[in-house]
C-alpha cells in the first residue's frame, strides 16, 4: 500500500519554486516523495495562464510559494504578488484538479492580524480575477499600506473564505504562517526592521526556521495524510504567536512589526 505521505503518481505545480526559498525546500522534497512538477514564478495574468495550459491534463497540488517583501516593491507590488496573483492561479489550477486535490499558500505572522481585518478584506476577497482584485488593491492604498501584512491577512482570509467552494468540488485548500526563517528574504526584512529586533525576534526554540522546516508542514497540507483538513491557517513560527496569545510572551516587543 502507497503511503499517505508520498507524492507518487502526483503532479503538482509549486509557484516560486525557484532559489533558495521555502518554494526550492519543498521542489526538494516533493522530489524526493516522487510528484510530477512544474515550477512557476511570480506569474502575471497571462503568464499564469499560458502556464497551466501548457500543463494540461489533471493537476492533484498546488503550491502558492512566490513572495515579495515590503520595502524595496511598492505597496501594489507586494500586494499583486503575495495575493492577487496567489489567488488567480489557484482560480486558474482548479478547473484541472480532479476531487481529492488540495492548494496550500504561505502567509506569515505577519498577517497575525487578520482577524481583526476581515471586514476590510472581504470586499478585495470577493472580487472576481486577477484584475479586478489588482483595481481593488489600486484604488484603496491606505487599506495596503505596509504591502506586506495587508497581503498576509488578506491570503488567510481568502483561503478560510475559498474553503467551502472549493471543498463542494472534493478540493482543499489551507495556509502556513511561518516567522523569521532564513531564506533570501531575510536581508530585506533585517533593512526594513533592523538586525537588531530580527536577531531579538521572540521565538521560543530560540532560532530561525530553515526552509524545509517550512516546505515539510505546506507539503503535508497538501497530502493525503491532511486529507479532513481545509481552510486552516497553520502557524509555523517556532511557537511565537501561541505565546503572546497566552502571555508568556509581552507583544509589545514585536513593536509593531513582523516578519517571515
Amino acid at each position: 500500500m502507497a503511503s499517505l505521505w508520498d507524492y507518487e503518481g502526483t503532479r503538482v505545480v509549486v509557484a516560486g519554486g525557484g532559489g533558495a526559498g521555502m518554494g526550492a525546500a519543498a521542489v526538494t522534497e516533493l522530489t524526493n516523495l516522487g510528484a510530477e512538477l512544474s515550477k512557476g514564478g511570480r506569474s502575471q495574468e497571462a503568464m499564469a495562464e499560458a502556464a497551466i495550459e501548457k500543463i494540461g491534463d489533471e493537476i492533484h497540488a498546488l503550491f502558492n510559494c512566490a513572495g515579495r517583501p515590503g520595502g524595496r516593491y511598492s505597496d501594489l507590488e507586494v500586494m499583486t504578488v503575495n495575493f492577487v496573483s496567489a489567488r488567480h492561479l489557484a482560480d486558474l489550477v482548479a478547473p484541472h484538479m480532479p476531487a481529492g486535490s488540495a492548494i496550500a499558500s504561505i502567509s506569515s505572522t505577519a498577517g497575525a492580524g487578520w482577524m481583526a481585518n476581515i471586514a476590510k478584506w472581504l470586499p478585495l476577497v470577493h472580487t472576481q480575477g486577477f484584475e479586478a482584485g489588482r483595481a481593488w488593491c489600486e484604488s484603496h492604498p491606505t487599506e495596503i499600506g505596509g504591502g506586506y501584512a495587508p497581503s498576509k491577512e488578506a491570503l488567510i482570509i481568502w483561503t478560510q473564505w475559498a474553503a467551502l467552494g472549493l471543498a463542494k468540488k472534493g478540493i482543499r485548500v489551507n495556509a502556513i504562517s511561518p516567522g523569521p526563517t532564513d531564506t533570501p528574504m531575510m536581508p530585506d526584512f533585517i533593512a526594513q526592521v533592523g538586525k537588531e529586533f530580527m536577531d531579538n525576534f521572540p521565538i521560543p526554540l530560540e532560532r530561525r526556521a530553515r526552509p524545509e522546516e517550512q516546505a515539510y508542514p505546506l507539503i503535508f497540507l497538501n497530502s493525503r495524510a491532511a486529507s479532513f483538513i481545509t481552510g486552516e491557517n497553520l502557524n509555523t513560527d517556532g511557537g511565537t504567536m501561541g505565546s503572546i496569545m497566552t502571555g508568556t510572551i509581552d507583544p509589545a516587543v514585536l513593536g509593531g512589526a513582523a516578519a517571515r
